[in-house]
């Protein structure tokens, strides 16, 4: 899982419905997921966690490496 969307199909999500259980803004679920935006390593591994420990899921996620967006482009 290297992308929000990734995140949010997995957890089975509509944009609404996990921009409203993150509390962040539709636009920039859109953003993110449309390539115009960059989401910040810090938040997108911490959304996983959350998704994670919330049973959202699957637990094998958990110990997956953080995400270095630099590298990810290469």
């Amino acid at each position: 899982m290297d992308t929000i969307k990734d995140l949010r199909t997995a957890s089975g999500m509509t944009q609404k419905a996990f921009s409203e259980y993150f509390g962040i803004s539709k636009r920039s679920i859109e953003s993110w997921e449309g390539g115009q935006r960059e989401c910040p390593t810090y938040l997108f591994d911490l959304m996983r966690y959350k998704l994670v420990h919330e049973n959202k899921i699957d637990p094998q996620y958990a110990n997956k490496e953080p995400v270095d967006p630099i590298e990810s482009e290469e």
